[in-house]
């Protein structure tokens, strides 16, 4: 079904309303602005968006104190294995939520170690992936391999929410919010929606969607819609559905 006149002017006017600086606050996205120097901004933000699950005011919390952990220099931290001082492989204690400290050194063990082979996340997607759902695929088969499914998918028949946030983050530019350090190798206009429930439920009561299955297949759905309403960048509808939720709860 086609998106009316009325729906694209409102999902527009949303967009306009919420895509500024003001959003960031208390978005995980805020911390990636914290901090300087492109490769530690890259990290920073592929870490925030991997506890970015959850009680926002919880695991805004988690990230502030693993980047306090890191002095601020999330990419050094995890490069120069200083991390293991903080995050105990072994450890059942818990980090957040489903994650256990042993968890989580594994997890960061297994990106030091494509920062070792590749020298940055980007870099190794930049070398497989020119469309987001490429990108998506490369991440999730890269921390798949290294046995660390519990934090990053294991592929892409679910949602994968946080991968799609987190390459919003770094492919869309020109924004207040986004800082498109991946914006000239993967192009905006081919990015997958952010689906999670809140979303879904806007889009629902929209008439953007009819289901009411968080899938893949319904994030696709959902962006080829938006691409009707934003052709050049259907990623703005993510602001455009926050705004939504907001002006109507």
């Amino acid at each position: 079904m086609p998106v009316t006149k009325e729906t694209i002017a409102l999902l527009r006017q949303y967009a306009d309303t919420y895509e500024t600086a003001d959003f960031i606050v208390g978005d995980p996205s805020w911390w990636m602005h914290q901090v300087e120097g492109n490769e530690n901004q890259e990290a920073t933000a592929f870490v925030a968006s991997c506890l970015s699950y959850g009680s926002r005011q919880q695991f805004m919390k988690r990230i502030g104190w693993l980047l306090e952990c890191a002095d601020g220099n999330m990419d050094q931290w995890i490069r120069g294995g200083s991390f293991e001082r903080h995050i105990l492989c072994g450890s059942g204690e818990c980090l957040y939520r489903l994650y256990t400290h042993d968890t989580f050194n594994h997890f960061l063990k297994a990106y030091r170690h494509l920062m070792d082979t590749h020298g940055t996340l980007g870099a190794y997607v930049k070398a497989r992936a020119h469309t987001g759902i490429e990108a998506i695929e490369a991440i999730c088969t890269y921390f798949s391999e290294q046995g660390v499914e519990q934090i990053v998918p294991k592929n892409t028949l679910s949602a994968c929410k946080r991968v799609c946030m987190f390459l919003r983050w770094m492919a869309r530019n020109n924004s207040p919010v986004d800082i498109g350090l991946w914006n000239h190798f993967i192009d905006p206009r081919t990015l997958i929606m952010p689906l999670d429930t809140h979303v879904l439920q806007q889009s629902v009561r929209l008439g953007l969607l009819t289901t009411s299955t968080a899938s893949m297949a319904t994030a696709r759905r959902l962006t080829a819609v938006l691409a009707e309403v934003f052709p050049d960048d259907p990623l703005r509808g993510d602001f455009a559905l926050f705004g939504y939720g907001v002006n109507n709860q």
